[in-house]
C-alpha cells in the first residue's frame, strides 16, 4: 500500500514528505493505521544527525497512536478494530530480562531493531523497490506502520487518541519513573530539573504518589506556571546556585528523589548533588549527546546516594501504558493539557522549528 510519510533524506537536513510503500505484516506482526504522533526530542536528536547509532533513510517517528488495521500470522493479543499505542521499547514476555522481573528492557528484538528492521531482519518500508529502515522500530511520522505485535500497548477505545500517543515516549517516561522506577513515597521530597513533556510527566507522578514537596527547575518561566498547574509546589528558575537553592529548600538535607529531564550532563550533574545524602535516589531520564560523559564525585555516593537511569522510565510497555490511559481516562492524568499544537504531517519540520524554540510541550501530528 501506499502512504504519506517523513522521511530523514540527510542528517541536518529537512524531513521530506512524500509517497513511500508500506508491505503488509508478516507473522507476528500489525498493521496499524495512525491517527496521531508525537514529536518528540529525540526524533529530533537523530535527525540532526548526532546520534550515534542514527540513520537515514528512513521513516523518523515514536510517539504514535492508531487502530489495528490488519494482523500477521499466529498474532493472538491484537485484532483489528483494536486501539493501540506503539512502544519503541517492547515487551515480549518470555525473553530473559522480561522473565526476571527486574528490568523494562526487553532484547526478543532489540539487536534487529537497532538496525532499523523488523524482527525476521527485513523491512516492510520501501521506496522505488528499495528497502528503507525502521526507525526505533515504529517509524511513526506516517500514515500507517506495521509493527511487531509485542510493540504495541492494546488501549481503551474510549481514549483520545492524541491524548494516547504521549503514553509513547515522553508522558509515560516521567510518570513512570516516579511511579514504578523511582517508586516516590507518599510525604517525600522531589527535585524534578526539567519541565518539559518529561519532567511535568515525573510531577504529576510524584503527586499521584503523594509527594510532600515537589521542587521544578527550568530556565523557562512560562513552564514553570505549567508545572505548578500539574503539582508543583515550588519552582526555580535556573542558576548558578540552584543546587544550594534546593538544599536551603529541604533543610539543609536535599530531595528524597530527583528526577533530570533535559539530557544535559551538567544538570544531570546537579541532580546527583540535590539528592539527600543517606538515601536520596537520583533518576537520570535524559539523553546526552554523543561521547559526553557525567562525572560524579565519588563522595556524593559513599555518603548514601543512588543513581539509575530509566528508559522509558521503566514502564513495561504493554502492562504501565494501558495502566496509565485508565488513570487518564479517570482523570487522575491531563494528557491533553500537554498537547500544545496540532498540524498536518506536512508541517512536521514547523514542528521541530517549534521543539528549538521552546514554544510549548508537545506538538502533535494528525492523520
Amino acid at each position: 500500500m501506499k502512504i504519506r510519510a517523513a522521511v530523514l533524506e540527510e542528517f541536518g537536513k529537512p524531513l521530506v514528505v512524500q509517497d513511500v510503500d508500506l508491505a503488509p505484516p508478516k507473522a507476528g506482526e500489525v498493521l496499524v493505521r495512525l491517527a496521531a504522533c508525537g514529536v518528540c526530542h529525540t526524533d529530533m536528536y537523530t535527525a540532526s544527525g548526532v546520534d550515534p547509532s542514527g540513520y537515514a533513510p528512513t521513516v523518523l517517528g515514536h510517539e504514535g497512536a492508531g487502530v489495528v488495521e490488519a494482523v500477521g500470522e499466529g498474532v493472538t493479543s491484537l485484532q483489528p478494530g483494536d486501539h493501540v499505542v506503539t512502544l519503541f521499547s517492547p515487551e515480549c514476555g518470555t525473553c530473559v530480562h522480561c522473565e526476571s522481573g527486574k528490568t523494562n528492557i526487553c532484547v526478543a528484538i532489540r539487536e534487529e531493531q537497532g538496525k532499523g528492521h523488523l524482527p525476521d531482519g527485513t523491512t516492510r518500508l520501501s521506496r522505488n523497490g528499495e528497502p528503507m529502515r525502521h526507525f526505533m522500530g515504529t517509524s511513526t511520522f506516517a500514515e500507517a506502520t506495521v509493527m511487531p505485535e509485542i510493540a504495541l500497548a492494546k488501549i481503551a477505545k474510549t481514549a483520545s487518541l492524541e491524548a494516547a500517543c504521549l503514553l509513547a515516549c515522553g508522558a509515560t517516561t516521567g510518570l513512570a519513573a516516579a511511579i514504578w522506577k523511582a517508586e516516590v513515597e507518599k510525604g517525600s521530597s522531589v527535585a524534578v530539573f526539567g519541565a518539559g513533556m518529561v519532567g511535568l510527566g515525573a510531577v504529576v507522578g510524584a503527586k499521584l504518589q503523594g509527594a510532600e514537596q515537589i521542587i521544578v527547575v527550568d530556565k523557562s518561566a512560562d513552564r514553570l506556571e505549567l508545572a505548578k498547574k500539574y503539582g508543583a509546589t515550588e519552582t526555580i528558575v535556573a542558576h548558578d546556585e540552584t543546587v544550594r537553592d534546593i538544599l536551603d529548600r529541604t533543610g539543609g538535607q536535599g530531595a528524597d528523589y530527583t528526577f533530570e529531564a533535559t539530557g544535559l550532563v551538567g544538570v544531570m550533574g546537579q541532580a546527583v548533588e540535590a539528592a539527600r545524602m543517606g538515601w536520596g535516589v537520583c533518576t537520570v531520564l535524559g539523553v546526552a549527546g554523543k561521547g559526553e560523559k557525567l562525572e560524579i564525585i565519588p563522595r556524593f555516593l559513599i555518603t548514601g546516594r543512588k543513581v539509575q537511569g530509566g528508559s522509558f522510565g521503566g514502564a513495561k510497555g504493554r502492562t504501565h501504558v494501558p495502566q496509565l490511559v485508565d488513570m487518564y481516562l479517570d482523570g487522575k492524568i491531563d494528557l491533553d493539557g500537554f498537547i500544545s499544537h496540532r498540524m498536518p504531517l506536512d508541517d512536521v519540520n514547523r514542528a521541530f522549528e517549534l521543539m528549538e524554540q521552546h514554544d510549548g510541550i508537545r506538538t502533535v501530528l494528525t492523520f
